[in-house]
């Protein structure tokens, strides 16, 4: 079922007020009064049906609610260093669709892409990558971060793959597990790899480094696969 995103909800009534999500609706779906729709607001899922549409506003009425039943019960984080263009809009639709809670992108000594600020395509494409997949909590796209402004102290784990590391694999980490783990981030190297500096600085803070296996992996494999493994053992 079409989904659209929240804007205002009054008693049984939702307002859709985003003009993306209303030209989607009405000139690519063709959607009109009467006609159903999803709409989600970060915590529940509504089952709607069309009351008004125009060029600048939507008026739907609920007809069904439902608690988010899509999201995982702790919260996981990416670090994913800056990649080149479409790398980078990869990883974040395919983090969304797996249900990662926020993606911090990292300006990494070998990153090839120097931003300052994050790009407002990555929002969109994370609002799109959770609509299709049916979820409920949109993926938050943080403010590019150096790796020594990561707020380490948050997480109760930090996984961090290595192409270096040969010996430590992410199972052995994620069923060893001496303490309830509640918060997790994992950060991902650019493209050009992390630098022994990088390493050691992560090491201190407590990060566990692992190996993916013997293949050396494209970031934005290694990204998504260590996403999915991590959401495998909590699931």
């Amino acid at each position: 079922m079409l989904s659209v995103v929240v804007s205002e909800i009054q008693g049984d009534y939702i307002e859709i007020l985003d003009l993306s999500d209303i030209n989607h609706v009405k000139n690519v779906f063709r959607k009109n009064i009467g006609d159903k729709l999803r709409a989600v607001d970060g915590k529940n899922e509504y089952f709607c049906k069309i009351e008004e549409i125009d060029e600048k506003h939507i008026k739907l009425k609920i007809i069904e609610k439902k608690e988010d039943k899509f999201s995982l019960n702790i919260k996981i984080d990416a670090g994913i260093s800056i990649l080149k263009g479409d790398k980078m809009d990869l990883t974040i639709q395919k983090l969304t669709e797996l249900g990662i809670n926020k993606i911090i992108p990292i300006l990494a000594n070998r990153c090839v892409v120097k931003l300052d600020k994050k790009k407002d395509r990555w929002d969109n494409i994370s609002k799109e990558a959770l609509k299709q997949c049916q979820g409920v909590n949109p993926t938050i796209i943080d403010d590019i971060k150096k790796m020594n402004e990561l707020e380490f102290e948050k997480y109760d784990l930090i996984i961090v793959p290595y192409e270096s590391e040969k010996n430590i694999y992410i199972k052995e980490i994620l069923k060893n597990k001496d303490k309830e783990i509640k918060n997790i981030l994992y950060i991902i190297g650019p493209e050009g790899g992390f630098e022994n500096e990088e390493i050691e600085l992560l090491k201190k803070r407590e990060a566990k480094i692992i190996s993916l296996g013997n293949r050396i992996l494209r970031a934005e494999t290694a990204a998504i696969v260590t996403g999915g493994v991590i959401i495998n053992e909590f699931f």
